[in-house]
């Protein structure tokens, strides 16, 4: 790479459209002090190696001051206290096993996929509604709107007020990628992510109240009036809970079924393939999942002691990335690994995470992109990209297109 710091490189806007160069280069050395501090993991089995290593830590808690500063982590939020994506065992486990019951197995082994109908629905209405138009901007007529629906459906909120939490999701959401600028810069991105939590918390606090006096069947009612084995969650805690089940439920599938569309676009026969052929949708979205990922990297991971990583001694108390976009390149696990192949064997990707910490909302995600994908082929007709590339967000971590222009000719029924 250049003499530039590789994770600035990767930070930088000017390669959100193509990062996948840049991850090749960091794959000939698999762990990178980057200059800022952390380290970087780019290779498959050496990520694989650490989501399942006891000694790495989600905690913030656990960061130094210097990464906990580089990572705008300084001090914890009264408001939204850690998820559980940011523990490590016991209270994982706790908030994990009690955010899971009312979402799947084993307490209700049935809600993913008695929603099949409800989904199919929701995604040939926001289809219909493009009749009589030959320009789309694809982001804001399907792929926002579908997961956003879904997902205010799941869990009780109105969605008529999409239009107040879109803008605290998305600010918490590119609180993701580390702040930077001057410290006056950053101390002011440091306040915007405060508003925004403090503003999403107490909106949530409010339906949550509202959902313990009047249940419902919605997963608020079950956060707020459920009782597991180890007890209850706290007041704080379902309203951390909600708030991440709110954001992670549609920030990450918005970007998905996008991404998913360009490479189709990009690909007129691949395309025709999946019209063609719907039963390929299950395995077109596994082989998407692992070619241009939604959550392209983890932040934020802490050692608790030292460890051997491919050679490299990474100190206890160091900062780590894992880059699962470039483990999913690698082509040590990975034959032609930039080629999109459908049908590949064994594709067991990183794009959901591993061990602890893999991502429970994966069978609903994978279900909203094959429904959509599937339906968008059908029904769209004489379909181009009016823009390549197109535009895209500035996150690095959450990487995907913010508009993405399309013509048609128009729809199949």
């Amino acid at each position: 790479m250049t003499s530039a710091s590789p994770l600035r490189q990767i930070l930088d806007p000017a390669h959100r459209a193509d990062p996948y160069p840049l991850y090749a280069e960091l794959r000939k050395t698999p762990v990178v002090r980057d200059g800022t501090g952390p380290y970087l993991v780019s290779t498959y089995w050496e990520i694989q190696e650490l989501l399942h290593d006891p000694r790495v830590s989600s905690d913030a808690r656990n960061l130094n001051p210097e990464a906990a500063a580089f990572l705008g982590q300084e001090e914890e939020d009264p408001n939204l206290p850690p998820t559980f994506l940011r523990l490590d065992p016991p209270d994982h486990d706790r908030l994990r096993d009690l955010a899971m019951r009312p979402f799947g197995p084993p307490h209700t082994p049935r809600r993913i996929s008695d929603m099949r109908g409800e989904l199919a629905g929701i995604v040939t209405q926001l289809i219909d509604g493009f009749r009589g138009r030959d320009h789309l901007d694809l982001v804001d007529s399907f792929a926002y709107p579908f997961p956003v629906t879904v997902i205010c459906r799941l869990l009780g909120v109105p969605r008529e007020d999409e239009p107040r939490f879109h803008v605290w999701a998305d600010t918490l959401a590119a609180g993701l990628d580390p702040v930077h600028g001057t410290p006056e810069e950053r101390e002011a991105q440091r306040e915007t992510l405060r508003r925004a939590r403090a503003d999403l918390a107490a909106y949530l606090a409010g339906l949550v109240e509202e959902r313990r006096r009047s249940p419902r069947d919605d997963m608020l009612s079950a956060l707020a009036t459920d009782h597991g084995p180890d007890g209850r969650m706290s007041p704080l805690e379902m309203v951390s809970t909600a708030a991440l089940l709110l954001i992670a439920g549609h920030e990450t599938t918005v970007n998905l079924i996008t991404n998913g569309m360009l490479t189709l676009l990009r690909d007129p026969g691949l395309l025709r393939r999946l019209r063609d052929e719907p039963a390929l949708a299950a395995p077109f979205v596994e082989e998407l999942l692992r070619f241009d990922p939604p959550v392209q990297l983890l932040p934020q991971r802490t050692t608790l002691a030292d460890i051997d990583i491919a050679g490299t001694t990474v100190p206890k108390g160091a900062s780590l990335w894992l880059l699962l976009a470039s483990g999913n390149r690698d082509p040590r696990r990975f034959p032609e690994p930039d080629r999109f192949l459908p049908e590949r064997p064994d594709n067991q990707h990183l794009s959901f995470g591993s061990g602890i910490h893999t991502c429970f909302g994966a069978p609903l995600a994978r279900l909203e992109t094959q429904i959509a994908l599937t339906e968008l082929t059908r029904r769209l007709t004489g379909p181009r990209l009016a823009e390549d590339p197109p535009p895209y967000r500035r996150n690095a971590v959450l990487r995907g297109p913010r508009h993405l222009p399309v013509v048609i000719e128009g729809l199949a029924d």
